[in-house]
């Protein structure tokens, strides 16, 4: 793929998050309507105007990408394309419903596996973060980077402290400071942006709410594994993910060392 058609891409790509943002935002503190998934979830009409509006706008530019996204189908076709979308139309539902501004829209193209260009919009907070394959990560329009925290007191960490302690994780991280924030790919983004130090969430995650916000911290200059240091590989038949560790390199190796030692 040319510069020139990657360029192409992620200029549609942050389009669309955009758009797609602002039409989250027009139901953000209206009450949508909602209903509960199999698995137990809510999903509001939000989402589903959203998820369709972004499959719409990229696949309409691309109709040779494969597509996958929280909100629709699993079309096991995408397992032969070299090019995905993978997207979460609003991740952080749970916040959005409650009229907390701690969720986002979230969307990467994948290729072979690898996120290439990712773009994270929060309107709530009027927050745009994107990044391209080894060309660095902005928030509106603003290079960013991880902080070189390292762990203990003054350290800040996305997660639960409770998930934490049930994990019984040696004792000194718990000198951190914990922050509780609903959308995984927008407190990832807080940590690729150096506003907190890590990011450590030991449940299951999926691709699409990971896929982004991976490569906008590796190009902050971040490392992104699982607990055990596993890097993600994405559009597998299988789109679940253990856990993810998100910090700087010197903190990510320090937790990546304690955490191989949890029996999750």
């Amino acid at each position: 793929m040319s510069l020139k058609a990657i360029g192409q891409d992620f200029d549609c790509l942050k389009a669309a998050v955009r758009a797609a943002g602002e039409i989250a935002l027009g139901y953000f503190g209206s009450a949508p309507a909602v209903c509960t998934k199999s698995d137990g979830t809510a999903v509001s009409e939000a989402d589903i105007e959203v998820d369709a509006f972004l499959k719409d706008r990229l696949c309409a530019a691309r109709p040779s990408y494969g597509w996958l996204s929280e909100e629709s189908e699993d079309d096991k076709s995408r397992l032969s394309c070299r090019n995905v979308w993978i997207v979460d139309p609003i991740d952080g539902t749970r916040a959005f419903l409650k009229n907390r501004p701690y969720w986002s829209v979230s969307a990467a193209l994948v290729r072979d596996g690898r996120p290439i260009l990712a773009a994270v919009f929060n309107p709530a907070k009027d927050e745009f973060y994107d990044a391209q394959a080894n060309f660095g990560a902005r928030l509106n329009g603003r290079k960013i980077g991880v902080s070189a925290a390292t762990l203990g007191a003054g350290c800040r960490i996305a997660g639960s402290r409770n998930a934490i302690l049930r994990a019984s994780w040696p004792e000194p991280i718990l000198e951190a400071e914990f922050v509780s924030i609903n959308s995984i790919a927008y407190r990832v983004c807080l940590t690729a942006a150096g506003t907190v130090d890590a990011v450590i969430s030991l449940s299951n995650k999926s691709d699409w709410d990971l896929a982004a916000a991976h490569l906008i911290t590796v190009e902050a200059g971040g490392n992104f594994t699982t607990h055990r240091g596993q890097t993600m590989v994405y559009n597998r038949a299988e789109s679940r993910h253990e856990s993810v560790i998100a910090a700087g390199p010197t903190l990510h190796k320090t937790l990546v060392e304690q955490g191989k030692t949890l029996s999750l």
